[in-house]
């Protein structure tokens, strides 16, 4: 039986070295375009013939689009409807990318830390950028909160500096470890039905309707993740844009 870490393995289909550098394309690469293809045959399928009344594909579509836009709305203020887009096609992205490796034979690429952090990184990056743009050197304020006593600046400001430096960590880890943890346990008790069935196949009836319970279950986990993504994402730009 396969090992439960083998569904996270990235393998090369079409094998590309440059300098000695590997880029190869991958199936985590190739994953991400199926992500990426399926969210815009998704919406471009669901709006091609609106309706006053929606249909199912429509009505999941506008869905989608209003709770991002009530995030951004609630979380990031009037200033942030600039930067729906961006959190509308992070959310979209992370959300397919975690239901496409729930289906038999795909590959999780949320899963991998190297994606996780990537995406956390540019959004982390982004933010910073986007708080000096509009704020200058007062950015730096974020670090000591207004009103805080002078003689705490010493204690504060290590804390509010590390604090926001360990933002792209913890974002990543946060769905990376959710994913992965959620991926391994539908593999061990997957081979549990196998093993417990092999031997009376009543015995494999318990930890099958586990599975099934817990695929249920990592159905949720894995739009729950994305919206945590899109939220947190939201929160970082509202920190960017009011400070504190």
């Amino acid at each position: 039986m396969a090992s439960p870490l083998h569904q996270f393995e990235i393998t090369p289909i079409i094998p590309i070295e440059v300098a000695g550098t590997d880029l190869s394309f991958t199936n985590s690469a190739l994953f991400m375009i199926i992500a990426s293809g399926l969210v815009a045959v998704f919406l471009i399928w669901s709006m091609r013939k609106s309706t006053l009344v929606p249909g199912r594909f429509q009505s999941m579509a506008e869905l989608s689009y209003e709770m991002v836009a009530g995030m951004v709305r609630d979380n990031v203020g009037d200033e942030g409807r600039g930067y729906f887009p961006f959190v509308f096609t992070l959310f979209m992205f992370v959300l397919f990318g975690n239901l496409l490796g729930l289906i038999p034979g795909g590959f999780t690429f949320t899963s991998h830390i190297a994606v996780t952090f990537t995406m956390a990184a540019i959004i982390f990056l982004a933010v910073t950028v986007i708080g000096i743009y509009r704020h200058g050197f007062h950015f730096l304020r974020l670090f000591f909160p207004e009103g805080a006593p002078w003689w705490t600046a010493p204690i504060l400001v290590p804390i509010e500096l590390v604090s926001y430096l360990s933002r792209p960590i913890s974002l990543s880890v946060r769905l990376f470890a959710n994913m992965t943890v959620g991926h391994v346990l539908l593999k061990v008790i997957a081979g549990f039905v196998i093993s417990l069935g092999s031997i009376f196949f009543l015995l494999g009836v318990f930890p099958l309707l586990a599975l099934v319970g817990i695929t249920v279950l990592e159905f949720l986990v894995a739009a729950i993740q994305a919206y945590v993504f899109a939220i947190l994402t939201c929160i970082y730009l509202h920190d960017a844009i009011h400070l504190h």
